[in-house]
């Protein structure tokens, strides 16, 4: 697999988990219901989920600083900008998808996955299209 691929993958799915963080850490008392259902009880979870809060408001942070640096490699590593723009896109609203139905319970309507799939299918038609050859070779070879 081209590591400008792995790459934008990879942002996609960082971009997807700051996402549920940011949900998690400023949602609607989110945190506090899982706590009181996994604890079992409200008297335990009145503070906790204060500390909760803070840790995904780190992870959040972390996971949008990672994910820039793993876009930035996809862009350099790439042929083309377009590829891994649309492939670090699609894959955060699969990766959205998947952890908002895991954690969350969301369901999506037929719409969207339709919508999905013609996203996917561009990327297809684009990954297919575009030479491989990666920028730092074309210097070389130019030289």
């Amino acid at each position: 697999m081209d590591p400008s691929c792995v790459y934008a993958l990879s942002a996609g799915f960082l971009a997807a988990a700051g996402s549920l963080c940011a949900k998690l850490s400023l949602g609607a008392d989110y945190l506090r219901e899982m706590c009181e259902s996994s604890l079992g009880g409200a008297a335990r979870c009145d503070w906790l989920h204060i500390p909760l809060r803070l840790l995904c408001g780190a992870v959040l942070l972390t996971c949008n600083t990672v994910m820039w640096t793993m876009f930035s490699k996809a862009l350099r590593h790439g042929s083309s900008s377009a590829g891994a723009t649309v492939t670090t896109t699609a894959s955060n609203f699969i990766f959205s998808a998947i952890l908002g139905r895991l954690i969350f319970g969301e369901t999506h309507s037929s719409l969207w996955w339709m919508g999905i799939s013609l996203t996917l299918c561009g990327l297809l038609v684009l990954h297919a299209a575009t030479p491989h050859k990666h920028p730092q070779e074309a210097m070389k070879k130019e030289k």
